[in-house]
């Protein structure tokens, strides 16, 4: 590793304009690397070659055809939830709540400042205001002890993120939103499967979306899903995802719509990897108890959230690179890529993303940024073996080992 990257990892301090100033390059990979184990690759495993075949014999190939239905209608078996919506990305599932529920320009939106930025864009789009709230140290999702104080007579909803899979803490999470008259837009693109208190994720809020990109629990290579279990919601929803066409009068529109329609071919995907929903996750809670039984013991790495009552569904296996490994996050993850061991870094915090930086927001969020200091995520995906899984920890040992 270059020199500079040594100097600049050792420099990282707890501020808001140090991580911001903060270089984080992608480890390249070795030319003597034979095979690289990716962070994550999709596990097609059912009827997925056969049911798109099927598309293509009949001709189904867009925007109608009967594996759409079949694939919101499974899906929202499987979580728990009374009616579903397929859309094209999980950001359109969330752009497409957002503008029915009518978020709006003078609206404020309470969210985890942890999470992918498309969960504050969807939000600013509509004109709502996304207002950032720090997370939990024990879950590393919002921390529900400070959302009341972000609450305002301009608050319209309470948007939690499911984090690599680990629900947040719903039930105080909805008890406020009882309080405030709030509603709650769930965003669980990572969480397929996951349950919080027996119930699953989907079945909660006022609404949830899903995210089906190739690397998540459950693919359809792009694609996503909106869930409730209100059913004007569902109707308004199926409306506005095909450019709010008239019931009644051909290429007549009433309301704004969006073209947020899935493809048969993607639903036919969707609809194969939900038939083995409980197999993928269970691969996946399997894969990170093999990564816990090897790393447990491995000063300076710290293993992922778990929580009583609450199944982590670990969307990625993510570590923490504590200061007694005696190597940064950075230096680990380059150490790791000359070893053919793929990795990647959190989600940089929304407050700290150039879009929505303010000088005011400097050291409010510490969990959020020391997490997102030491944090990456390990390979993850569903068909990973437990000797990749060795091999990887057998990689991060020689790399604890190096003076």
């Amino acid at each position: 590793m270059k020199i500079e990257l040594l100097n600049e990892a050792k420099r990282i301090k707890n501020t808001s304009q140090d991580l911001i100033d903060w270089k984080d390059p992608k480890p390249k990979f070795s030319k003597k690397v034979n095979g690289i184990l990716r962070v994550c690759e999709p596990t097609l495993i059912g009827n997925e070659k056969k049911y798109v075949l099927d598309c293509l014999k009949t001709g189904w190939i867009s925007s109608h055809g009967e594996y759409i239905k079949k694939f919101e209608s499974l899906f929202a078996k499987k979580i728990g939830a009374k009616f579903a919506v397929a859309t094209s990305s999980g950001s359109t599932a969330i752009h497409l709540a957002a503008h029915i529920v009518n978020f709006k320009k003078g609206d404020e939106v309470i969210i985890p400042t942890a999470t992918m930025v498309a969960t504050a864009n969807m939000v600013k789009i509509t004109g709502a205001t996304p207002v950032f709230v720090d997370i939990d140290e024990r879950t590393w999702n919002i921390d529900v002890n400070l959302i009341e104080k972000y609450i305002t007579k301009k608050t319209k909803a309470i948007m939690p993120v499911h984090l690599y899979g680990h629900p947040a803490e719903m039930n105080k999470i909805k008890k406020l939103a009882k309080k405030y008259n709030l509603l709650i837009i769930e965003d669980g693109a990572e969480a397929h499967g996951a349950v919080y208190k027996n119930k699953k994720i989907g079945s909660i809020g006022d609404v949830t979306i899903f995210s089906f990109f190739a690397n998540k629990n459950i693919t359809s290579g792009e694609g996503g899903m909106l869930v409730t279990n209100n059913k004007k919601i569902y109707e308004l929803a199926l409306n506005v995802r095909n450019q709010s066409f008239s019931s009644k009068r051909h290429f007549w529109h009433k309301r704004i719509g969006f073209n947020y329609r899935m493809t048969n071919l993607q639903a036919a995907i969707g609809l194969a990897q939900t038939e083995n929903l409980e197999k993928l996750v269970k691969k996946r809670i399997n894969n990170a108890r093999i990564y816990n039984k090897y790393l447990k013991d491995v000063d300076g790495i710290s293993l992922p959230p778990s929580t009583k009552d609450i199944k982590n569904v670990y969307w990625m296996y993510t570590i923490l690179v504590e200061p007694s490994f005696k190597m940064s996050a950075i230096k680990l993850r380059f150490f790791l890529a000359k070893h053919g061991i793929e990795t990647r870094s959190f989600f940089i915090p929304l407050h700290l993303q150039p879009i929505y930086y303010k000088k005011s927001y400097s050291n409010k969020f510490p969990v959020s940024e020391k997490i997102f200091k030491k944090g990456f995520y390990l390979p993850s995906s569903s068909h990973l073996s437990e000797k990749d899984i060795k091999y990887i920890v057998k990689i991060i040992k020689l790399a604890k080992s190096q003076k």
